[in-house]
This record gives structure tokens, sequence and C-alpha cells, in this order.
């Protein structure tokens, strides 16, 4: 009979068997017997002849009737607690104490009438309880031991041997349809070596693995680790190369709890290249990030895009009141609503289909719509394809931007978070040069307005479209090669997810005028991250490194020349301010040399906020929109 299966949830389990519970009690009842007869031997010295066989019948009879109606009381015989948990031996040692002080009273009272002495119930508790106890543990051995895996489980190895993993082992054993077999845990602190977690022993630590797996014959790794690092996944999965050994990982632990009952515990995935680079997310202020959502409008533009469409399905869970999702991508609106609403009809005023440069068609939606809290992701991305076309990154990113900060002002919006990019930090191509204006523009209209306009910025989003991972993955679906800027070549990284958290918070935070920046860690070196994704594949492909791009950093700073570094108010988010810009300031001459470029589409020594020329950067050709190049001279 398979009874573990309602063993899941811990030490309540609901009914036993009757049958199984009345054994229980006849087993207690022997345990008592014989417990009795060891503790009259003890106590007489080993003279039986000194036991009267009467006397010791009667007692036993009290032992075994007190014991049920004790037991019954604490509900020992009710099928509360699962066998041999350690919530069943509390409660044993309690019911079984409790009998033993009855029948010392008993004894009291008529020791001389039954001739049992005194002491007998004292002597006799501990064997008792042993006796009760290790019944109900080898009752444990016994259904867990059927209760295994079967034989086409895979044997699996779990690295990490704490609450998770001590949890994922536990179900693992208990469930014979479990497709994974447990053979060992690694675990690097030293103190857990030859630990047993549910019988199966801690065989080492990480740097023993490819001795354990030898050992073991192990397919399978498992990392059970509460919300692991990207660090400590690079780490599994260097020492695990070469051992034939699928490594997969588990969701995050707020994933996990949100399906409840452990059942997050058996959505194992491979290890996916977010899980090698990406970083754990932001900790997210509820309350603050609530108090300017909830029951507000919220107004996202660029809602079509990866960053846009996240941010609204994130806004959503903290119930504003209108939801406004504006993008001049049909396709990308319908996707958003779709993956929102379950349809994607675009028939609601949910979505509204308009472009940012329009600044007419801006004001008509934010004068009839009203909104509290804006959202700005629409804008230009692509760095190679901005540096040949620089005059539309002018008309998007920076009069865009005037035109929402002119409309929002217009209708009196109290929030309004602009999304900046790490490459608006010391600007050397057009898209930073681009968003450094929107982060002034957004300051001055926070001063001209005294509400909350800030600009959120941040580096490199994993799997956004047209990012390095997408690009990478279908490279690697053509069979090659990838295509990497420089061997050093270093980019910080953060989830969508992640980002759009930081983008939500800096609302919540962030005070007029100011730039958020996002506390990134490390930064990734490209090839090590084209390096994982050959060997994930399987297949054998080429790196081609083609050289820096005109204008591109070697390595990507979040904090410009002479910015502050403060962290006020939440430990991985600083806080600076940028100069102010007014919109009526705005000279595109002005703007195109500051990128480097004149009207002409001459390429010019750029100059960075600090103003200069910066020696050594942009001698590669610009393409012009007319088809031609000309190479930059003197």
């Amino acid at each position: 009979m398979r009874q573990t299966s309602t063993d899941e949830s811990g030490p309540f389990r609901g009914e036993r068997p009757a049958l199984w519970l009345w054994t229980q009690y006849i087993l207690d009842s022997l345990a008592w017997i014989v417990a009795i007869v060891l503790a009259l031997v003890l106590r007489y010295e080993l003279t039986v002849d000194q036991i009267n066989p009467g006397g010791v019948a009667v007692f036993c009879g009290v032992a075994v009737l007190v014991q049920l109606i004790v037991g019954y009381s604490f509900a020992l015989y009710r099928g509360r607690y699962s066998f041999g948990s350690f919530h069943e031996m509390r409660l044993l040692a309690i019911v079984t104490l409790v009998v033993s002080a009855i029948l010392v009273i008993v004894s009291a009272l008529f020791g001389l009438a039954i001739d049992i002495p005194r002491s007998t119930g004292m002597i006799a508790f501990p064997f008792a309880c042993l006796f009760m106890a290790a019944i109900r543990y080898l009752k444990r051995m016994y259904v867990e031991g059927k209760a295994r895996p079967g034989d086409e489980a895979q044997r699996t190895l779990v690295y990490g041997a704490g609450f998770l993993g001590s949890s994922l082992v536990t179900r693992m054993m208990k469930d014979p349809d479990s497709p994974y077999y447990p053979v060992g845990l690694i675990d690097d602190d030293p103190a857990k070596k030859h630990l047993r977690l549910s019988t199966v022993p801690v065989l080492g630590r990480l740097q023993d693995l490819r001795e354990v797996v030898q050992r073991t014959r192990a397919s399978i790794l498992i990392i059970a680790i509460a919300d692991v690092e990207a660090r400590q996944v690079r780490e599994v999965t260097d020492h695990a190369e070469g051992l034939n050994l699928r490594v997969l990982v588990l969701p995050p632990l707020k994933d996990m709890l949100s399906k409840g009952a452990g059942a997050g515990l058996t959505d194992f995935r491979e290890v996916a290249v977010e899980d090698l680079i990406g970083r754990r997310p932001v900790d997210i202020h509820v309350e603050e990030v609530a108090g300017y959502l909830t029951g507000r409008k919220v107004l996202v533009t660029g809602a079509g895009g990866s960053i846009g469409s996240e941010l609204c399905r994130q806004i959503t869970a903290f119930d504003p009141a209108e939801l406004i999702m504006v993008d001049r991508d049909e396709t990308g609106l319908q996707l958003t609503q779709l993956s929102i609403t379950g349809h994607g009809l675009l028939n609601g005023r949910d979505t509204v289909l308009a472009d940012i440069r329009d600044p007419a068609a801006l004001e008509q939606i934010f004068t009839e719509r009203r909104p509290d809290v804006v959202f700005h992701a629409a804008a230009l991305k692509h760095v190679s394809l901005l540096e040949q076309y620089p005059q539309e990154a002018w008309k998007t990113n920076v009069l865009g931007t005037a035109n929402v900060l002119r409309a929002a002002k217009k209708a009196k919006v109290k929030y309004f978070v602009n999304i900046s990019t790490d490459k608006a930090a010391n600007p050397t191509t057009v898209l930073g040069h681009s968003k450094r204006v929107a982060e002034k523009l957004t300051a001055w209209m926070a001063r001209s307005t005294q509400d909350r306009y800030v600009s959120v910025r941040f580096g490199n989003v994993i799997g956004s479209r047209g990012s390095m991972l997408p690009l990478f993955t279908e490279q690697i679906r053509q069979g090659g090669p990838l295509t990497v800027t420089d061997p050093e070549v270093t980019r910080f990284f953060m989830t969508i997810p992640e980002a759009c958290q930081l983008v939500i918070q800096a609302g919540a935070i962030g005070r007029g005028g100011e730039v958020l920046i996002l506390d990134m860690g490390e930064p990734v070196k490209i090839l090590d991250v084209a390096k994982r994704m050959i060997a994930m594949s399987g297949k054998d492909i080429e790196i081609v490194f083609t050289g820096l791009r005109q204008g591109e950093k070697m390595h990507e700073i979040l904090v410009g020349t002479g910015e502050d570094d403060s962290r006020p108010l939440h430990p991985k988010i600083s806080h600076t301010a940028v100069d102010e810009l007014n919109p009526s300031d705005l000279k595109f001459e002005d703007w195109l040399h500051k990128c480097g470029v004149d009207s002409h589409g001459e390429i010019l020594p750029p100059v960075t906020e600090i103003g200069g020329a910066v020696p050594g950067e942009r001698t590669a050709r610009r393409p012009r929109s007319d088809g031609t190049a000309k190479r930059r001279t003197g």
C-alpha cells in the first residue's frame, strides 16, 4: 500500500487506515508489557521467582488500558502525525511519561495488593518509550524503502544539503514515480561531510564532483539552492563540464512557494544562459510601490517592446485604476495585451496606437486620459544603426522624449520615469548622447513641475529583442560563426524582470531630477558568454572577432565622471544628479557635434560631458545615409 502520498505536506497528513492504528496500539501495548516485565526483572535483580504473575497481569492490563485512553486523548492514535517524525516522537514521549506517572500512582495505592513495587512504572518508562519509538521508526524505514523511486529513475546528485536540498531528497525518496533517484549530495560545508538526509549521504564538496560522479554513476546534478546566484551556477557548470552530467536548476524560491505544497520542487529545468549571467532580483519595497500605483492611472510608452511589455505586466499586479499602453507597433501592442488579458483584440481603451514623434497626438492622449503616472520606455536602441542614422535618434530619443515630457507637464502628471541606459554615462555613441539629453530634459522638467520626474539607468537586458543572447542563439542555430567584437569586451547584464523592478521602484524612491542606477555587480566578458552558449549547444562553432564598432566602448560604466554614487534609500540603487536642459534650448547641430558628426555626415572628434575630444575614439568609418562612408581626417 502506498502511504507516502499523504506524507508530503509535513507532520500533518490526514487519517491513516484504521487497521494500522489498531495495529499500532496493539504493538504499543506489547511494548508496555515487555517493559514492565523487564522493569520487574531489574527491580528484583534477576531473581525471577520473586515476581507475582497475577499482579504482573493486573498491572500490565492497567498499563494497556491507560495507554489507550491517554494515547487517544493526545491524538496519538488518530493518524495526525507521519511515521517516525519528530512531532510523533515528541508526542509519544509525553504520552509515555503520563502513562508512567499514572502507573506509579496505581502502584503506590494498590502495590501491596498486587505485589508490585512502586518503582516499576519509573523503571519501565524508558524501555516502553524506546520500544514504541523503535516500532515507529522501523515502520517508517519500511514505508520509505517501498516508496523509493523505481529502477528506471535516473541516478541524481543534489548540490546543496540545506533545507531545500533536504526537502528535495525527501520528496524524491518518497515518490515511487519520481524520475530521479538521489544517490548523494554535494555541499561545500565541511561540517556536513558524511551527513545523511533521508538515508542519502553527503559525499563531498563541489571540487570532489568528478570523483563523486565516477563513484555513484550519476547522470543528473540538481542545484538545490534558493535564489542561486549566477556565480554559483557558473562554478557548478564549470566543474560538471566533461562529466556527461546534465545540470538542472530549480525555479526561484518565490515561484515555488506560490505553487504551494512543494509543487515547485519538481519544476526542474536545464541551465539557461540567463542563469549564468543573470543576478538576483531587486528587493522591491512593495508598500512604497503600491502607494503610487494602486488606484492610479498609469501610462506606458513603448508598451509593445521588451521592457515596456514587462513593465505593463508587473504594473497590473499593483491594481492600477487604469493601464494605458502606448506604442506605434501594433503587433507589439497586441502581444502585450494578450499576455495581460488573455486576448489580443485591440478593441479596448487599454491600447493606444501613437508615435511619440507626434506631439499633437500625445497632447490629445494625455489631455483625454489624464494619467497620474508615466513610464517612458519608447526609444530607439541599436547602437550601430543609430550611428548610421543619427537624425532618427534625435527625432525619437530626444524630441520624442521632449514631446512626452511636455504632454505630461500639461496633464499635471505627478510621477514620470524615463528609462535610460548605461551608455548615457560618459557617452561616446549617438545612442548614448541621445539618452543623455533625455536624462537632462527629464531633470529640467522635474524642476519646472516640482514633481517626481526621474530617470533610470541600467545595462544590457538579457533576452530583449535584438540583444546579444537572441543574436547568439540564432547564429548557433544557423551553424555559426558567432560574432564577438573583441576578446576583452565586457558588459553589464540584467534580466528583463529585474530591470522593470528597478524602474517601478524608481517612481517610489526617486527624487525629482535624479538618475537612479542599479548596482549590477561585476561586468561579464562577452567572449565567456559566447563560449558557454556554444558548449551548451553541443556544437563545434567558430567565434569571429569583428572589432569594436564606431564609438563602442571596451568596458561600459554606470556612473559617469563627476557623478555621485550615493544610496540613501535602497542598498542596490544609486542616486545621482545630471545637468538640466531646457527643451527650448535643443539644437540639432550642437547635439550632432557632441556626437562627433557634422550635418554633412563628416566624423568629428567626439565631445564628452567634461569637454574636449576623446583621444583614440572613432577611428573607423561611419556609413552615411547616402550609402557612402567618409574617413575621419585630422
